[in-house]
């Protein structure tokens, strides 16, 4: 019922920026909120930021002040801008859509995700 793409990932030298971008679609009523998670071998998912249908931002302590996330002026986008990315970072980065969802109600909806590698 809804489809959720991220895009943008790549490989980058340590210090280097990427953007990731996630477009939700399908009978969406309307979105409460959208946010970026993101998996590394061995690990568990994590959180990584999110922004509310009003524009609130939040993001976790292992990103502040480097990334932003932001809505695109397509509807039912947003991007995550990555600054002086780390190794550390490299990860597979998900993108979650907190959706009301003609049918079904409200929802969570992830995409595949897109590939970060940073290099040293």
């Amino acid at each position: 019922q809804v489809q959720v793409v991220e895009s943008g990932g790549g490989l980058v030298q340590a210090g280097g920026s990427l953007r990731l971008s996630c477009a939700a679609s399908g009978s969406i009523f309307s979105i409460n909120g959208m946010g970026w998670y993101r998996q590394a071998p061995g690990n568990q998912r994590e959180w990584v930021a999110t922004i509310t249908g009003g524009g609130v931002t939040n993001y976790a302590d292992s990103v502040k002040g480097r990334f932003t996330i932001s809505k695109a002026n397509a509807e039912n986008t947003v991007l995550l801008q990555m600054n002086s990315l780390k190794p550390e970072d490299t990860a597979v980065y998900y993108c979650n859509a907190d959706a009301l969802v003609r049918g079904t109600g409200l929802g969570h909806y992830w995409g595949q995700g897109t590939q970060v590698t940073v290099s040293p």
